[in-house]
C-alpha cells in the first residue's frame, strides 16, 4: 500500500516510479500551491519595489544554477561565469537591435523570444571554448582559464569593440518598448517579474531532468572521482564539455533575461565580482542542489536589500556611510560566506531537507 502522507510509507516498483517528481497527492497539492504563489500571489501582492526585489532573485537564480551544474554536479570550479552571461546578453541586445528580421517576424513579436534562445546558444559555446582546458588540467588550474573567460570576455572583447557597434558608445540603449514578445511590450515590473518566473521554471525543468538522466549520473560521477567514471567507460571529456556548455547556455538565457530589465547594457553589468557573488550564493544555499542556487539566491539578494534599508536612514547622520555602501556590500558578502562555511557548511537547502523530513516524518522524526 502507498502511503499519501509519510514518504517512508511509499513502494516503488519501478526506476520511473522512484524518480518521478510528483509521487504522492500532498506533493502534487505543495507544488500546485508553489505554482499559485509564484504565478498569482507574488505578482498580484507585492508592490513594484518587492516585485522588483523578486525578479533581482530569479535572475541571480538562474545565473547561479549553471555555477551549481559546474561546481555542484561536476565538479569543475568556475570563477568567470559572468562572461557567459554578459555574452548572452548582448547576443540578445545585437539580434534584437541590429539583426534585419524578416518583417513578419517583427510584426509578431518574436524577435526578442528567438534572441533568448540563440543567446544561450552562443553563451553555451563561448563557454565550451573556455572549458576546453578541462581535458587536461583541474582544480586551481581550470579556476585560472574560467577567471580568463571574464577578463578576455568583458574587459577586452565587449569593452573595446562591440559595445562599440552602431556608434552608441560604452552602453546600449533599450527604450520601453524594444523588448516585446508577441503583442506585449515587457517594459512594467509585472511583466518582467513574468518572464523571469517562466524562464526560471523552464531552466530548472530542463536542468532537473538532465540529472535524472544519463548524462546527470555521468556528471556526478565525475565529480565524485573521475579516475574511476574514466574506467567504467565515461567519456569524461565529452561529458564536462557538456556541462560547461549547459552552464553557458543557462547563462546566456540569464543574460538575455537581463536585457528586459534594464533600459541600457553595458559591460559594467557583469563585473568579475558577479562570478565571484554566483558562487558564494551556491555556497550559502548548499552545494549539489538546484534547492541551493534559489534559497542562496533568496538569502542573498533579500540581505543585501536590508542591510541598504539600514544604511540609508543611517547616511542621514554618516552620509560617509552612503559612499561605502559598496565596500559594506562586499564585507557583509563575505563574512555571511564565513559564518555558512563554519556554522551550516551543507547550506541552506540542507536546513531546508532537515525541516522538511521532521514534518513528513512527524511523529517519529527522531
Amino acid at each position: 500500500m502507498s502511503s499519501v502522507w509519510l514518504p517512508c510509507g511509499d513502494y516503488r516498483q519501478s526506476y520511473v516510479e522512484d524518480q518521478s517528481w510528483w509521487q504522492t497527492t500532498f506533493i502534487k497539492f505543495k507544488m500546485v500551491l508553489l505554482l499559485v504563489i509564484v504565478f498569482i500571489g507574488i505578482p498580484l501582492l507585492l508592490p513594484g519595489y518587492f516585485l522588483s526585489v523578486a525578479t533581482m532573485v530569479g535572475y541571480t537564480a538562474m545565473g547561479a544554477l549553471g555555477v551549481q551544474l559546474l561546481i555542484g554536479y561536476t565538479g569543475l570550479i568556475t570563477l568567470g561565469h559572468a562572461a557567459f552571461i554578459a555574452v548572452g546578453a548582448y547576443t540578445s541586445t545585437l539580434l534584437v537591435l541590429q539583426f534585419p528580421w524578416p518583417q513578419v517576424i517583427v510584426d509578431w513579436g518574436l524577435a526578442y523570444p528567438t534572441s533568448i534562445l540563440i543567446a544561450g546558444v552562443f553563451g553555451g559555446l563561448w563557454s565550451v571554448l573556455f572549458g576546453l582546458p578541462c581535458a587536461k588540467v583541474k582544480g586551481f588550474y581550470l579556476i585560472l582559464t574560467t577567471m580568463a573567460a571574464q577578463f578576455i570576455t568583458v574587459d577586452f572583447f565587449l569593452t573595446q569593440y562591440i559595445s562599440q557597434i552602431g556608434g552608441r558608445g560604452q552602453a546600449f540603449s533599450l527604450p520601453p518598448g524594444t523588448i516585446k514578445i508577441g503583442a506585449w511590450a515587457i517594459d512594467t515590473d509585472v511583466r518582467t517579474y513574468y518572464l523571469m518566473a517562466v524562464l526560471l521554471t523552464l531552466v530548472v525543468i530542463v536542468f532537473a531532468n538532465l540529472l535524472r538522466s544519463k548524462t546527470g549520473r555521468a556528471w556526478v560521477a565525475i565529480r565524485d572521482n573521475d579516475i574511476a567514471a574514466m574506467a567504467l567507460g565515461i567519456n569524461i571529456v565529452w561529458y564536462k564539455l557538456l556541462a560547461f556548455f549547459v552552464a553557458g547556455f543557462f547563462a546566456g538565457i540569464a543574460g538575455a533575461f537581463w536585457v528586459s530589465n534594464t533600459a541600457a547594457l553595458s559591460p559594467e553589468h557583469f563585473p568579475w565580482f558577479w562570478s565571484l557573488w554566483l558562487v558564494g550564493v551556491i555556497l550559502i544555499g548548499g552545494v549539489g542542489s538546484i534547492h541551493g542556487a534559489i534559497f542562496g539566491s533568496l538569502f542573498m539578494v533579500i540581505v543585501m536589500e536590508l542591510l541598504q534599508w539600514l544604511v540609508i536612514p543611517l547616511g542621514d547622520y554618516y552620509p560617509k556611510l552612503l559612499f561605502d555602501f559598496a565596500y559594506i556590500k562586499d564585507s557583509a558578502f563575505g563574512l555571511a560566506i564565513c559564518v555558512f562555511l563554519i556554522y551550516e557548511p551543507n547550506g541552506l537547502a540542507y536546513r531546508w531537507w532537515q525541516i522538511k523530513n521532521y514534518f513528513n516524518l512527524w511523529p517519529f522524526s527522531y
